[in-house]
C-alpha cells in the first residue's frame, strides 16, 4: 500500500465507472477529473510541463489581470505562453471591468489560441480584492453577472468557467449569487473553495458547504481546499458529490501528485512518493526550466522558493534552506543540495504539510471604498420595474454599469 496518512489509511481506490470526466465541450474532456490551480507565481509554462509529464488533468496557466493583456504588457504576456507541447491551453484572468475582461478575453482567444478560459472570482489577497476583482466580485452580483456574460460572449466556443470562494466571511456568504451568475451566463463549471476569503487558508477546509453548492447546482462543481493527498481527492469527491477536484497548495513541491492522482482515478494502487534523490532530480530538472523560460538571472530567484518546497520534511533541510533561499546560480544550488542525505525516503510528516501561504485569518477584506454600497445600489436598480421597461439589464448587456463604477483601484 501506498504511503498514507492516517486519515486515508482505509480509503480505497475508485472503482471501474464510480466517477466520470469533466467536459467543457464535445471535444475537450478532462480526465482524471482533476485541475491544477492557477497560482500566480507558480503554474508558469516550467512547473506546468513538470506536472504532464507526471500524470494527467487540466493545467491552468496562472492567474493574469486582464489590464496587463488589453495593454500589451511584456511580462504579462510572456505568462500568457503556452509550450509547443501543450495540446490543450487553459488560463485564468481577473478583472472587474466587462469591456476590458471582454477584450482580453477575444486577444486570448484570437492570438494565444486558448481552449479554455476560467474567470478568478476567488482570490483573498488584498492587492486583488482592493481593485474589485477575485473574491470582491461576488460582492456585486449585477457587476458579476455582467463580467461573466461578457466573458462568455467573447470568447465564442471557447468554453468559460469560474472559481470562488464560499463568500467575503461567514456573514457576508456570496456562493448563492455566484452559482446563479455561472449558470445564468453559461459557464461550464463552478470551481469552489471551501473557505471564505477572510479566513485566507486557515482552518480546515469545510467540504460540507461544497456539498451544499452541489445540491443546487445544475453545472459541474469543482472542490478546492486541502487535498494532500491522491486519496484526499476522492474521500472529497466521494463526501460531497462534486464532479472534480482543483489541486493547489498539495502539489507545490509534489508534481508526482497528479502521477498519483491518475493511478488513485484508474483504479491502481499509487507507488510511494520519490526518496530525496528522485526529488533532487526534479527539482533540478524545474531549475533548468525556470532559468530557459525566464533567464537565468530571474530565474534562479523563481526558483528559490521551490528550493523549500522541494525538501520540505527532509532531514537536514532547515541546515541548508536559508543558504538556498540565498542563491545567485544553478552552481550554488548543487553545492547546497550536495550537503543533504540523497537516500531518504520521502517522509510520511510530509505528506500534509503546508508549503505556502501559511498565517491566519484576515480580519476584514479589503474593498474599493463604496463597493457594497454600489452592490446594494445596483440590487435596488435591478428590481425596479423601469429596468424591465428599458431593457438596461446589468446580467446582459456590458454597456449597462459605467466604466467608474467597476472598482478599480486610484
Amino acid at each position: 500500500m501506498a504511503l498514507r496518512t492516517e486519515i486515508n489509511a482505509d480509503v480505497p481506490v475508485a472503482a471501474r465507472g464510480e466517477f466520470a470526466p469533466l467536459v467543457l465541450d464535445e471535444g475537450l474532456q478532462v480526465w482524471p477529473p482533476v485541475v491544477l490551480a492557477p497560482m500566480a507565481g507558480v503554474t508558469n509554462p516550467p512547473f506546468r510541463t513538470l506536472c504532464r509529464r507526471q500524470g494527467a488533468g487540466l493545467y491552468v496557466a496562472e492567474m493574469l489581470h486582464v489590464r496587463g493583456l488589453t495593454e500589451g504588457n511584456a511580462k504579462t504576456l510572456k505568462l500568457a505562453s503556452f509550450g509547443e507541447d501543450e495540446s490543450v491551453r487553459s488560463i485564468q484572468i481577473f478583472g472587474a471591468d466587462p469591456r476590458e475582461m471582454a477584450e482580453a478575453t477575444r486577444f486570448l482567444v484570437s492570438e494565444v489560441g486558448v481552449h479554455h478560459v476560467d474567470v478568478n472570482m476567488g482570490c483573498p489577497v488584498r492587492k486583488i480584492t482592493a481593485r474589485g476583482g477575485g473574491s470582491a466580485l461576488p460582492a456585486r452580483p449585477e457587476l458579476m453577472r455582467a463580467v461573466l456574460g461578457a466573458v462568455v460572449r467573447a470568447a465564442g466556443d471557447v468554453p468559460v468557467t469560474t472559481k470562488i470562494r464560499l463568500g467575503l466571511d461567514d456573514e457576508r456568504v456570496t456562493w448563492p449569487d455566484a452559482l446563479a451568475a455561472a449558470e445564468g451566463e453559461g459557464c461550464r463549471w463552478l470551481g469552489v473553495h471551501a473557505r471564505t476569503a477572510a479566513a485566507l487558508y486557515s482552518g480546515a477546509a469545510r467540504w460540507d458547504e461544497i456539498a451544499r453548492v452541489k445540491e443546487r447546482a445544475s453545472i459541474p462543481i469543482l472542490g478546492n481546499g486541502d487535498v494532500w493527498e491522491a486519496f484526499d481527492a476522492l474521500r472529497m469527491m466521494r463526501q460531497t458529490g462534486c464532479d472534480g477536484v482543483i489541486i493547489g497548495r498539495g502539489c507545490l513541491g509534489r508534481p508526482w501528485l497528479f502521477r498519483e492522482l491518475a493511478d488513485a482515478f484508474d483504479g491502481r494502487e499509487p507507488g510511494d512518493p520519490p526518496n530525496l534523490a528522485q526529488v533532487l532530480v526534479l527539482l533540478r530538472e524545474h531549475a533548468e526550466l525556470l532559468v530557459a523560460f525566464f533567464g537565468e538571472h530571474k530565474g534562479v530567484r523563481e526558483l528559490r522558493k521551490w528550493c523549500a518546497w522541494y525538501t520540505k520534511g527532509f532531514a537536514g533541510s532547515p541546515r541548508v534552506r536559508d543558504a538556498l533561499a540565498r542563491i545567485e546560480s544553478l552552481q550554488e544550488l548543487d553545492v547546497w543540495l550536495d550537503q543533504l542525505d540523497p537516500d531518504q525516503p520521502f517522509p510520511r510528516s510530509a505528506l500534509r504539510v503546508t508549503r505556502a501561504k501559511r498565517g491566519g485569518s484576515q480580519d476584514h477584506v479589503s474593498l474599493p471604498e463604496g463597493w457594497l454600497d454600489l452592490a446594494e445600489r445596483e440590487r435596488r436598480d435591478a428590481r425596479a420595474p423601469h429596468r424591465a421597461a428599458t431593457g438596461a439589464d446589468a446580467a446582459g448587456d456590458d454597456e449597462s454599469l459605467p466604466a467608474e463604477s467597476c472598482g478599480h483601484a486610484p
